[in-house]
C-alpha cells in the first residue's frame, strides 16, 4: 500500500470515527430532549388529572365567612376555554363570574347557619353590566336581612364597584384608596379626517336616523341626533345608577361627590380615602389585612395563617352544597350573550348556528313546557340574528310559552332575536331598541392614486368584480348594496310592528337606530314588562300550567378540560393582570379601554362583516369583553377582497 492510499484509509477512519461520536452524542441530546418532553407530559397531565378529581363538596363547607374575591367580569355566559389559543398566547384567560351562579351562592350564604358573613374583595373586579350587578345587589340584601353582616373592600371605589358595595354593611376602602364616582360618558373617536387625509373611501350605508354606529366613518363629530339620543339614554342610565346606591345607601352625600369634586376632595385635604367617608360612601378605612382582621371578629380566625386570615368558604362549594333544584316541569333557558356572530361561535358569544341549534334541540323535546332567551347582545350580524328569530318561532310553533328575558342590552340584533316571544321582560337599566341596519365598506382608489398606482378592468356585467375596493364601487355596486339593507330594514319593522301588535310605519317613528333605556322602551310598547330571569320562568310555567317546575339552562354544560384549565390557570387572584388601584391607575385603565375601542372600531370597519344590525352606543355602557369574528350573509362577499 502506497503512502497516499494508507493517508486516505486513515481519514477515512477519522472521519467515520468522528461521525459516529457525533452520532452518539446526537442520540444523548435526543434522548435528553424526550426525556424532557415526556416528564413536561407527565407534570401537565398529572396537574390536569389532579384538577379533573378535585371537586368541590359540601365537607369543604366550613363555619365562618363566605369569601368572594371577584377578580373578573360578572357575565350572563361564561366565555369557553379555546385551548390551542390559551396555550399559544401563555396568559391566563379573564375570570368570569356567571351571574345565576354568584347569586345562588350569596342567597344560600343568607340561609346557611354555618355562614356568619359575606366578605367581598373587589379590587380586581372588571365590571358586569348594570342589571346583573342590580341582581347581585339584591342577593346581598338578602343576607343582610337574615341578620348576618356583608363586609367589602376595595383600594379604589368606580361606578360599578361602588353599586355593589352600596349593598354592604361595611365598606372599607384603603388608606392610599378613595372613590370616583363618574357616570356613563366619554369620548367617542371619529376617523373621518385621518380616512381623508389617507384617501380612504369610507362607503357607509344606513338605514336609520340614528343609527350612529356608522358615524365615526363619516363625520369629525356626532350629529345632532345622535347627541339627542346618546343624552336621553345616558341620562336615563345615570339616574338608575343614583337611584340604585340611594335606595341601598341612603346617607350617601351623591351630589356632594358628583357634582364638585374638586371641592369634595379638598374638603378632607385632598385625602380621597377620607372624602369618600365623609360623603358616606364608606365606613371604615383600613388596608387589606385590617379589613380581614375584622372579618376575623365576626367569622373566626385562622390560626398560623398570616396576618387577617379569617375562616371562610368559597362559592363552588356552598354551590356544590346547594343543588338547583331539578323537580318538576323543565322550562329551557337557551342564553344569547355577546355579539351576534355567524356560525358556532360561543359560549361567550352568540354564534346563530350554535343558539338556533340549542333551541331547535329543546323544540324536539316535548318535556320541556316552554322556553325563556335570555338576550344580553348589543347585536351583530342580521343573517345570525335572523337565524335565531327563526328558530325561536319554530319552538312556538310547538304551541309552547316562549318569553323573553332581557338582561344589561338587548339592542338592534339583539332585539331582532326577541321579536319572536310572546312576552317580553326587561329591567328599567336594560339598553334596548336601536331598530335600524348599517354597513361599511372601505375603498382605496384615491390612495392608490396618491402613490402613482392605477387600475384598470374588464367587466362582463354591472357587478362583475364588485364590491372592488382598489378600483372603487360601481354605481350599481351602490345602488345595490343600498337596497339590500333598506329591505333589511323593513323586514326588521315589520318583524317589530308584527310582535308588538303595531304597524311598520308606527315602529319606524320610534326605530329609526334609536336606542331606549328600559323604562322609556316600556312606555313605548316595545317591553311588556319590569322583571328579570325568574319573573319570564314564572310566566312560562303558569302559561304552561305547570305547578311545580325547574330551569334548564342549554348549552352551559362546560366540558372537564376547560374546568381543568380555569382551576389551574384561573384561580390564583394574584397573577391576574394589573387593576387600576389609585385615581392615576384608574386614567391608564381608561387610556387602555380607550385603545381596545380603537381596535374595535378599526375592526369594524376593515373586518369580513355583511350587514350589520348592531349597537354601537351599547359598547360604552357595558363592561370591556373580547371582540369576536363575525361576518355572513349576502354582503359577507364584499369583505372576503379585503
Amino acid at each position: 500500500m502506497d503512502g497516499a492510499a494508507y493517508i486516505q484509509r486513515i481519514t477515512r477512519s477519522k472521519a467515520a470515527t468522528t461521525m459516529q461520536f457525533a452520532a452518539k452524542v446526537w442520540k444523548i441530546l435526543v434522548g435528553v430532549k424526550d426525556a424532557l418532553v415526556l416528564l413536561l407530559m407527565l407534570l401537565f397531565f398529572g396537574a390536569l388529572f389532579a384538577a379533573l378529581s378535585h371537586r368541590p363538596s359540601p365537607a369543604m363547607i366550613r363555619e365562618g365567612a363566605l369569601y368572594l374575591p371577584l377578580d373578573g367580569r360578572i357575565v350572563e355566559e361564561k366565555t369557553r376555554v379555546a385551548p390551542l389559543s390559551l396555550f399559544l398566547s401563555g396568559q391566563r384567560p379573564d375570570r368570569e363570574f356567571l351571574a345565576r351562579d354568584l347569586v345562588r351562592a350569596i342567597e344560600a350564604a343568607a340561609a346557611d347557619e354555618r355562614i356568619k358573613a359575606v366578605a367581598i374583595d373587589l379590587d380586581g373586579f372588571g365590571g358586569g353590566g348594570l342589571v346583573n350587578l342590580q341582581r347581585v345587589g339584591a342577593a346581598l340584601d338578602k343576607v343582610r336581612a337574615a341578620k348576618k353582616p356583608v363586609l367589602v373592600r376595595s383600594a379604589l371605589y368606580t361606578d360599578g364597584r361602588m353599586l355593589l358595595a352600596a349593598h354592604g354593611s361595611e365598606v372599607w376602602v384603603d388608606p392610599i384608596g378613595g372613590a370616583m364616582i363618574t357616570g356613563p360618558g366619554g369620548s367617542m373617536l371619529y376617523f373621518k379626517g385621518l380616512l381623508d387625509r389617507l384617501k380612504v373611501e369610507a362607503h357607509v350605508f344606513r338605514v336609520g336616523t340614528y343609527k350612529s354606529a356608522v358615524e365615526p366613518f363619516e363625520r369629525t363629530a356626532a350629529s345632532p341626533e345622535a347627541r339627542e339620543a346618546d343624552k336621553a339614554l345616558y341620562s336615563a342610565y345615570w339616574q338608575v345608577i343614583l337611584d340604585e346606591v340611594r335606595k341601598a345607601r341612603p346617607r350617601a352625600d351623591l351630589a356632594l361627590v358628583t357634582r364638585d369634586p374638586v371641592a369634595w376632595l379638598a374638603a378632607s385635604g385632598n385625602d380621597a380615602a377620607k372624602a369618600a367617608q365623609a360623603a358616606g360612601l364608606v365606613d371604615r378605612i383600613g388596608d387589606k389585612v385590617a379589613f380581614g382582621q375584622r372579618v376575623a371578629e365576626i367569622a373566626g380566625g385562622e390560626a398560623g395563617q398570616p396576618a387577617g386570615s379569617f375562616r371562610h368558604t368559597e362559592a363552588a362549594a356552598l354551590l356544590a352544597d346547594n343543588p338547583e333544584d331539578t323537580s318538576g316541569r323543565a322550562i329551557a333557558v337557551v342564553t344569547v350573550a355577546g355579539e351576534i356572530v355567524d356560525g358556532k361561535a360561543g359560549p361567550g358569544s352568540a354564534g346563530g348556528d350554535r343558539i338556533a341549534d340549542l333551541i331547535d334541540k329543546a323544540a324536539a323535546d316535548k318535556d320541556y313546557a316552554g322556553l325563556v332567551v335570555r338576550v344580553d347582545s348589543p347585536g351583530g350580524s342580521v343573517t345570525a340574528s335572523e337565524r335565531i328569530r327563526a328558530a325561536i318561532e319554530r319552538f312556538r310553533s310547538t304551541n309552547r310559552p316562549v318569553a323573553i328575558s332581557m338582561g344589561n342590552m338587548a339592542a338592534s340584533g339583539g332585539y331582532w332575536v326577541s321579536t319572536a316571544g310572546q312576552r317580553i321582560f326587561a329591567e328599567p337599566g336594560t339598553i334596548t331598541g336601536s331598530i335600524g341596519i348599517f354597513g361599511i365598506i372601505p375603498t382605496f382608489e384615491k390612495t392608490l392614486a396618491n402613490y402613482a398606482v392605477t387600475t384598470d378592468s374588464y367587466r362582463t356585467s354591472p357587478l362583475a368584480g364588485q364590491p372592488d375596493v382598489f378600483g372603487g364601487l360601481s354605481p350599481e355596486a351602490e345602488k345595490v348594496i343600498r337596497s339590500q339593507l333598506e329591505e333589511n330594514y323593513a323586514r326588521f319593522l315589520a318583524l317589530v310592528g308584527k310582535s308588538r301588535g303595531k304597524s311598520p310605519q308606527d315602529i319606524d317613528r320610534i326605530a329609526q337606530g334609536r336606542v331606549w333605556d328600559g323604562g322609556t322602551a316600556r312606555q313605548l310598547g316595545l317591553v311588556d314588562q319590569f322583571g328579570g330571569e325568574q319573573d319570564a320562568l314564572a310566566w312560562v310555567a303558569g302559561q304552561a300550567k305547570a305547578d311545580k317546575w325547574h330551569a334548564d339552562h342549554l348549552g352551559e354544560h362546560r366540558d372537564a378540560f376547560s374546568t381543568a384549565v380555569e382551576d389551574i390557570l384561573g384561580g390564583d387572584a394574584e397573577t391576574g393582570e394589573a387593576q387600576a388601584r389609585d385615581f392615576v391607575g384608574l386614567a391608564g385603565a381608561t387610556q387602555q379601554a380607550m385603545l381596545v375601542r380603537l381596535a374595535g372600531d378599526l375592526s369594524r370597519l376593515a373586518s369580513v362583516q355583511g350587514a350589520q344590525a348592531y349597537c354601537l352606543e351599547c359598547t360604552a355602557l357595558s363592561p370591556a369583553a373580547p371582540l369576536a369574528p363575525r361576518g355572513s350573509g349576502w354582503l359577507r362577499l364584499i369583505g372576503r377582497v379585503l
